[in-house]
């Protein structure tokens, strides 16, 4: 299969080496937007910013082209995989408007001010495309580095999730259909804005006990969300919703948890999100997630809390204050 991934981060590059590295012998090409990463990449076989000291195969194509060009020059590929970041998502897949085959993007969140998810952005911008998401519980580097791994491979079209799994599952990648892509983004995009109040957890030392109960009611919150969005329950069962927040909320590799960590310290969020050097969706996110749970009626006391604490109109000890003083409740009212 000829596969083009199209955005160089940490993501983007991780997913290329996996494809690359495949047994079936797929031609990959990773693209970046940027000449002068692209030509570093070349030179160096690595992505010295993103995934320093992970070799890049010989066979890994690497690509610069202005997104009009390739898109005419590989008319050959069989998947298209967009890698950017939420906010670049738009902007691609309207240039992709008019791509035959199957499409998917890796990006997990809400979009900032429309608070749409992926396939929401894709049904306004590019209807007809056969689109979905690769999702799940991953860190970048450790897919380079060729660690067990499973991911879910979501849409309503079967080629779509078909195209997937013959992409990317292999001896090190296990890739698992399914058809509930609300379920999936639902999933993806909540668990980044809990992992900030599990990292805040953690960073003010609150102990084991207090980081099990804020997961599991991070859970819950998820599932309304999703529910009230048409999700299926099973789905935050599985590994896009119930294995992603864990390794989310408590994985030293995790960007949105390091917030949490870092605003627990007296950090400003500005200077957090800094210090990282890579982007941190929750933080983009959290906005968004209250807003699409307050249009649908559905309660969401972590997402609350984080929002406060991001708009700094709750301190660190504040924000967890507000969550212990809430009035007695049953567990699954």
């Amino acid at each position: 299969m000829q596969i083009t991934i199209m955005g160089a981060g940490a993501w983007g590059t991780a997913m290329a080496l996996a494809a690359a590295r495949h047994p079936g012998g797929h031609a990959v090409t990773l693209h970046a937007r940027d000449a002068a990463q692209a030509a570093a990449l070349r030179t160096q076989r690595q992505n010295a910013r993103y995934l320093p000291g992970i070799e890049l195969p010989g066979s890994l194509e690497i690509s610069s082209a202005p997104l009009a060009s390739l898109l005419t020059s590989s008319s050959d590929c069989g998947l298209w995989v967009v890698a950017t970041p939420m906010a670049g998502l738009r902007d691609v897949l309207t240039a992709m408007s008019g791509v035959s085959v199957p499409v998917a993007w890796l990006c997990k969140g809400l979009e900032s001010g429309t608070g749409l998810m992926p396939h929401e952005v894709q049904a306004q911008v590019a209807p007809n495309l056969m689109a979905g998401a690769l999702s799940g519980p991953s860190f970048a580097l450790e897919v380079a580095r060729q660690q067990p791994t499973a991911l879910v491979a979501a849409s309503a079209h079967a080629c779509v999730r078909h195209a997937l799994v013959q992409a990317f599952h292999g001896p090190a990648l296990r890739v698992y259909a399914n058809s509930d892509i609300v379920g999936v983004e639902v999933g993806g995009a909540v668990k980044n804005v809990l992992a900030i109040a599990t990292g805040l957890c953690d960073g003010l030392g609150l102990g084991l006990n207090a980081r099990a109960a804020l997961i599991t009611r991070g859970l819950a919150e998820m599932t309304r969300l999703g529910l009230a969005l048409g999700a299926q329950s099973d789905t935050f069962m599985g590994l896009s919703g119930l294995g992603d927040l864990v390794l989310t909320a408590t994985g030293d590799l995790s960007r949105n948890r390091k917030v949490g960590l870092l605003l627990a310290q007296g950090q400003s969020l500005d200077q957090a999100v800094t210090s990282l050097g890579h982007v941190a969706e929750g933080v983009y996110s959290a906005r968004t997630v209250l807003q699409r749970a307050r249009g649908l009626g559905v309660d969401m006391p972590i997402t609350e809390a984080v929002v406060a604490l991001i708009d700094a109109r709750l301190s660190a000890r504040e924000a967890v204050q507000a969550l212990m003083g809430r009035d007695p409740k049953g567990e699954f009212a």
